[in-house]
This record gives structure tokens, sequence and C-alpha cells, in this order.
């Protein structure tokens, strides 16, 4: 079967998403591939390039249209939304991106539209880009969440002289403690408080805190 730059990038992925991070190798991959080590480089310079390659195929299911039009808190959380899910198919990247650093162009193009959303929105450029790490850090850490095994908290595993986490776990709260009303309850907070910062910020300052 021909090979290209983007069936490499597939078969990279798929690599990484079945066996870890640390699988993926050119050697790996070779193998993965049919195809003798020295072929992969007619097609990528090396892993390096490959990471960023891989970067830009999960940034491009990213949304940001809605810093475009939207006021920039209902931008923020339908980016994050779209961030989460994007990453949430492919955790096992999230390591690996949130290690490595960023050269591939079309994220620096997402990052420009939140940011600039972000602005006009009201925010000062010198805190534009901790809000965006900031969701993104919730983001990414929630999606490892929503993958951890479903026996991962337990209302048997903690011991009979620990009665609130016990009570807290119990089956009847299963639906308000699980990995997915962690997030919404973790998003509606970040947003919340994000609003209520620019909101103090914009006391001192003629902005626009709803965008």
């Amino acid at each position: 079967m021909p090979l290209n730059r983007r069936a490499l990038v597939a078969a990279a992925m798929d690599l990484l998403d079945e066996k870890g991070a640390e699988a993926l190798t050119m050697r790996n991959l070779a193998s993965r591939v049919d195809r003798k080590v020295a072929s992969l480089y007619n097609h990528v310079s090396g892993r390096p390039e490959l990471v960023e390659l891989i970067r830009a195929e999960i940034v491009a299911s990213i949304d940001t249209e809605p810093f475009a039009k939207d006021p920039w808190n209902v931008a923020l959380e339908r980016w994050a939304r779209s961030y989460g899910a994007a990453f949430g198919a492919h955790p096992a990247s999230i390591r690996l991106l949130a290690t490595t650093p960023i050269r591939d162009a079309s994220t620096y193009v997402m990052y420009e539209r939140v940011v600039d959303g972000l602005a006009r929105g009201g925010w000062p450029a010198g805190e534009a880009v901790a809000v965006m790490r900031t969701v993104e850090a919730f983001v990414l850490g929630a999606a490892l969440d929503m993958i951890a095994p479903a026996d991962l908290l337990t209302p048997d595993a903690p011991a009979t002289d620990l009665p609130a986490i016990r009570r807290a776990l119990a089956p009847e709260h299963a639906t308000t403690s699980s990995a997915a009303a962690a997030f919404e309850l973790g998003l509606t907070a970040l947003l919340d408080g994000l609003t209520e910062r620019l909101a103090r910020l914009c006391e001192d300052r003629a902005c626009s805190a709803g965008g």
C-alpha cells in the first residue's frame, strides 16, 4: 500500500491511542506500516515533527468559530467543550502534547482566535494567555478523569473510619459524583470565577465584561 504523510500520521495516532506515548517511536511506527525506518524520513524529519503533525490533526477538530461571533464567556465554554472532546478521543496524546514545545502553526492560529476573542471581550493582553491556559489545564485534566476506570472511586474502598467519603460515594450519589458531573461543575465554576475577575478588572478601566 502506498504511504504518504497523512497515512503515516494516521498510523502514528493509532499507535499512540493503542500503546501510549512511550510506544510512539520511529521504529515501532515503521513496523506498524510495514516499512523500514529509513523510509519514514521521506515523509517526516523525525519524531518531533511527527508529534507536531499529531497535534495539528487534533487541533483541526477543535471549534474556534464562536470567538468570531459570541461573547467571550460563551465562546470560551464552547471552545472548552470542543477541546475536551478532541483530546478525549485521543487521551494518550495529552501527556505527550502537554510536555513538548508547541511548534505547529495551526495551534497558534487557534490560540490567536481565542486570545483575540478574549481581548475583544475586555481581557487585558497580560491575562488573556493565562485565561486560555487555565481552561486548557482544566479540560485536559477532566479528559483524563473521563477515561478513568469506572471503579476508580468506590464506596467500599475507604476504611470504615472514613464515613464522610463513604457517604459521598454511596450509589445514590453516583450521578452527581461522576467524572461528567465534575466536569460540568468545574467548568461552570471556572467560567463564573473568570467572569467575576473580569468584572473586578473593569471597575478600574473602561471595558466590556460581556464581550
